[in-house]
Protein backbone atom coordinates (compact mmCIF):
# COMPACT_ATOMS: atom_id res chain seq x y z
CA UNK A 1 0.00 0.00 0.00
CA UNK A 2 1.52 3.80 -1.41
CA UNK A 3 0.76 6.25 1.65
CA UNK A 4 0.00 9.63 0.02
CA UNK A 5 3.05 12.25 0.38
CA UNK A 6 0.91 15.18 1.11
CA UNK A 7 -0.54 13.25 4.44
CA UNK A 8 2.96 12.49 5.76
CA UNK A 9 4.45 15.58 4.98
CA UNK A 10 1.18 17.31 6.39
CA UNK A 11 1.44 15.05 9.82
CA UNK A 12 5.51 15.79 9.95
CA UNK A 13 4.54 19.25 10.14
CA UNK A 14 1.99 19.05 12.67
CA UNK A 15 4.13 16.90 14.97
CA UNK A 16 7.37 19.48 14.65
CA UNK A 17 4.27 22.61 15.50
CA UNK A 18 3.60 20.64 18.78
CA UNK A 19 6.98 20.39 19.43
CA UNK A 20 7.58 24.16 19.30
CA UNK A 21 4.13 24.79 20.84
CA UNK A 22 5.61 22.97 24.08
CA UNK A 23 8.14 25.48 24.66
CA UNK A 24 6.65 28.47 23.30
CA UNK A 25 4.35 30.77 24.66
CA UNK A 26 2.95 33.92 24.46
CA UNK A 27 2.50 36.31 27.36
CA UNK A 28 0.84 39.99 27.63
CA UNK A 29 4.70 41.61 28.02
CA UNK A 30 5.90 39.06 24.75
CA UNK A 31 2.75 37.97 22.94
CA UNK A 32 3.46 35.10 20.19
CA UNK A 33 3.48 35.97 16.55
CA UNK A 34 2.39 32.91 14.43
CA UNK A 35 2.56 32.39 10.31
CA UNK A 36 0.00 30.12 8.34
CA UNK A 37 1.04 29.64 5.09
CA UNK A 38 -1.18 28.58 2.26
CA UNK A 39 -0.77 27.73 -1.60
CA UNK A 40 -1.58 31.06 -2.36
CA UNK A 41 -1.62 33.18 0.51
CA UNK A 42 -0.07 34.20 4.10
CA UNK A 43 -1.61 34.81 7.43
CA UNK A 44 0.31 35.84 10.67
CA UNK A 45 -1.62 37.00 13.91
CA UNK A 46 -0.12 38.19 17.41
CA UNK A 47 -1.62 36.30 20.19
CA UNK A 48 -2.04 36.72 23.64
CA UNK A 49 -2.32 33.27 25.32
CA UNK A 50 -2.01 33.83 29.01
CA UNK A 51 -5.27 35.85 27.83
CA UNK A 52 -6.86 33.54 24.74
CA UNK A 53 -7.34 36.77 22.25
CA UNK A 54 -5.72 37.86 19.20
CA UNK A 55 -4.06 41.40 19.30
CA UNK A 56 -3.77 41.93 15.57
CA UNK A 57 -3.39 40.14 12.44
CA UNK A 58 -2.28 40.36 8.88
CA UNK A 59 -2.89 38.55 5.51
CA UNK A 60 -2.06 39.09 2.03
CA UNK A 61 -6.26 38.51 1.63
CA UNK A 62 -7.00 41.59 3.74
CA UNK A 63 -8.46 44.73 2.35
CA UNK A 64 -5.82 47.02 3.73
CA UNK A 65 -3.55 45.04 2.03
CA UNK A 66 -3.32 46.51 -1.95
CA UNK A 67 -1.80 43.50 -4.05
CA UNK A 68 -0.08 44.22 -6.81
CA UNK A 69 -0.19 41.26 -9.66
CA UNK A 70 3.63 41.87 -10.54
CA UNK A 71 4.75 40.41 -7.08
CA UNK A 72 5.99 37.29 -5.99
CA UNK A 73 4.74 35.58 -2.97
CA UNK A 74 7.84 35.61 -0.77
CA UNK A 75 7.62 39.92 -1.49
CA UNK A 76 4.12 40.27 -0.74
CA UNK A 77 4.81 37.64 2.64
CA UNK A 78 7.35 40.58 3.15
CA UNK A 79 4.65 43.61 3.01
CA UNK A 80 2.44 41.45 5.19
CA UNK A 81 5.47 41.61 7.62
CA UNK A 82 5.91 45.02 7.58
CA UNK A 83 2.22 45.75 7.89
CA UNK A 84 1.83 43.92 10.96
CA UNK A 85 4.39 45.24 12.55
CA UNK A 86 3.39 48.54 12.15
CA UNK A 87 -0.49 47.66 13.60
CA UNK A 88 1.65 45.96 16.16
CA UNK A 89 4.16 48.88 16.62
CA UNK A 90 0.31 51.01 17.49
CA UNK A 91 -1.00 48.86 19.49
CA UNK A 92 2.32 49.17 22.02
CA UNK A 93 3.73 45.63 20.97
CA UNK A 94 7.21 45.93 21.00
CA UNK A 95 8.64 42.35 21.44
CA UNK A 96 7.26 38.89 20.01
CA UNK A 97 7.81 35.25 20.08
CA UNK A 98 8.17 34.36 16.68
CA UNK A 99 5.81 30.61 15.96
CA UNK A 100 6.64 29.27 12.74
CA UNK A 101 4.22 26.72 12.97
CA UNK A 102 6.61 24.17 11.84
CA UNK A 103 7.50 25.44 8.36
CA UNK A 104 11.05 25.75 7.71
CA UNK A 105 12.34 29.62 8.11
CA UNK A 106 13.19 30.08 5.02
CA UNK A 107 11.32 31.51 1.42
CA UNK A 108 7.76 33.63 3.00
CA UNK A 109 8.08 32.89 6.55
CA UNK A 110 11.82 33.84 6.85
CA UNK A 111 10.37 37.43 4.32
CA UNK A 112 7.84 38.02 6.96
CA UNK A 113 9.65 37.54 10.02
CA UNK A 114 12.24 40.15 7.72
CA UNK A 115 9.41 42.45 7.49
CA UNK A 116 8.47 42.50 10.92
CA UNK A 117 11.63 43.02 11.89
CA UNK A 118 12.07 46.12 9.81
CA UNK A 119 8.65 47.75 11.26
CA UNK A 120 10.67 47.34 14.44
CA UNK A 121 9.46 44.13 16.30
CA UNK A 122 12.11 42.94 18.80
CA UNK A 123 12.36 39.29 18.33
Amino acid sequence: MIKSTTKIKSNLRNRRRAAIRKTLSGSSERPRLVVFRSNKNIYAQIIDDSKGITLTSMSSKAKAFAQNEAKTKTEISYEVGLQLGKKALEAGITSIAFDRAGYKYHGRVKALADGARKAGLDF
